[in-house]
């Protein structure tokens, strides 16, 4: 099939009932259905990062040592990545409603294993479970928003997506905190996992009545090789990466970050035979050979590392040096999160009015918020360093991530034909979720490696000036994309 013409069919305007291609369309999703969905993709973000502020708790609750508690954040984040692009592919054969309510089904079930974890051993296959269940859930929903919305209805649904992603990661630092604090009915951690049983309970009765199905028009094989190599890929590369540091960058480690380009390179080959004979390829190489794809996940490689990156930095940061609870780091960032979601809701406007320029505006605003940010902490006494002096640096931050999360997927998207709107919503979802894990990695070890010499002030405005740099760079990429996007 031609990539570029099916492109073509997707971006032009159709009736609800019917689709460019002349064939019949999906049922429109509603704004019922939009909102459940979006739950849908807000709690495996949440759940990512509300786990982060219960550690201390599960350490000593579950005797845990530290290797075991960064497998408990590992797993689930290497789980996830892994399977996002299958879960994807599946939702294109079997229909994406399903793989949704199946997603969301073993992400409760899931949830309430972590929760009643008598063991952290126990805890840690849970949250591999986990991490699975919600790459089954994830790509259907920015696929069904592909496949069942048209023109604006598809930009706003896009742009919420976008936010809803930010705003998750933020909510899950400040739902930790009030949750681990409250201590409910004494279950203390276990309460950040038992809260997700009674959310998936009212998404699953929501999407059984309001999330239309859609699937890809002609069933494809299974691609078992391509499935294989690309797990061993990112698993070679994230791994490490999660792991390496904590425990002290082993042999194993580096020999596993070596092989991960070579393991690559093998899945390409795969792919690229794959398709050239007909097949059924896991990862379709003719969806990076479209310019509108190569320059969304460009695009997101800046994005998704610096916002990571920052969040590992300012967690650390408020709660260690300046002495923040977690429930008061997790409220620290309400500007942000607030910014945030604003922002991604005035995107398709600004995009209108200024084009691919929207991008290069919101990294200058971002990149001015990190330097107000740098400029409060070198400066003002870390006694008077409260949460109203960091509001305004957040809250430019968090206008700039907003509009820069919303084109991610809008660019990526828009140049995806709807048939393989699962495949390219999974990969979509992989570089971010892989980008984060990097961002953790490459911030995170630069930040904790300067502080014994430099002191916590000094490396954390270092960061953020390795972050301005990127942000920089992301101006400049949005310069050479077209001035419409589509």
């Amino acid at each position: 099939m031609n990539l570029t013409n099916s492109t073509a069919h997707v971006l032009k305007p159709t009736t609800p009932s019917t689709t460019g291609t002349g064939h019949p369309a999906s049922p429109a999703l509603t704004p019922l259905g939009l909102v459940t969905i979006l739950l849908g993709a807000a709690l495996p973000m949440i759940d990512f990062f509300i786990v982060n502020v219960a550690l201390p708790s599960i350490e000593h609750d579950l005797h845990a040592s530290p290797a075991t508690l960064e497998m408990v954040v590992a797993g689930y984040a290497v789980a996830y990545a892994v399977l996002l692009v299958l879960g994807g592919r599946l939702g294109d054969t079997f229909g994406r409603r399903r793989l949704f309510l199946w997603g969301v089904a073993a992400f409760g079930v899931t949830s309430l294993a972590c929760g009643l974890a008598p063991g952290a051993w126990w805890l840690v296959g849970a949250r591999v479970a986990q991490g699975a269940a919600s790459a089954l859930m994830l790509p259907q929903v920015l696929a069904t928003i592909h496949a069942t919305t048209r023109g604006e209805r598809r930009t706003k649904a896009v742009a919420l997506y976008g936010s809803v992603g930010g705003i998750s990661i933020v909510l899950g630092q400040v739902l930790g905190g009030v949750l681990v604090s409250a201590d409910l009915a004494g279950t203390g951690w276990r309460a950040v996992f038992l809260v997700n049983a009674p959310v998936a309970v009212a998404a699953l009765l929501c999407a059984v009545r309001s999330v239309p199905d859609s699937r890809a028009e002609q069933p494809t094989r299974s691609d078992i090789g391509g499935t294989l190599l690309l797990a061993a890929s990112l698993i070679a590369l994230l791994l490490p990466l999660t792991e390496g540091r904590a425990a002290g960058w082993p042999l194993w480690s580096v020999l596993s970050l070596i092989a991960s380009p070579f393991i690559a390179w093998a899945f390409a080959r795969v792919e690229l035979r794959a398709e050239r004979t007909g097949g059924s390829p896991l990862l379709p190489p003719s969806l990076l050979r479209e310019p509108g794809v190569r320059r969304g996940l460009t695009i997101g490689l800046p994005i998704f590392t610096g916002f990571a990156g920052w969040m590992f930095v300012s967690a650390v940061t408020l709660q260690q040096w300046l002495g923040f609870s977690p429930l008061k780091s997790g409220l620290t960032l309400i500007p942000m999160g607030v910014a945030q979601f604003a922002a991604s809701m005035l995107a398709p406007r600004l995009v209108t009015r200024l084009g691919s320029r929207a991008l290069t505006l919101c990294a200058l605003v971002h990149a001015s918020g990190l330097a107000i940010l740098a400029l409060t902490v070198l400066w003002t006494p870390w006694s008077a360093l409260s949460p109203l002096v960091l509001a305004p640096g957040l809250a430019l931050c968090g206008l700039g991530q907003g509009v820069q999360l919303a084109l991610y997927y809008r660019i990526v998207l828009a140049a995806v034909p709807a048939e393989r709107a699962g495949a390219g919503s999974g990969l979509a979802a992989t570089v971010q979720q892989s980008c984060l894990a990097i961002g953790v990695a490459t911030l995170g070890s630069l930040f904790l490696a300067l502080v014994p010499g430099l002191g916590m002030r000094n490396a954390f405005a270092i960061v953020l000036a390795a972050q301005l740099t990127g942000l920089i760079g992301l101006a400049l990429l949005s310069l050479r994309l077209p001035r419409r996007l589509g």
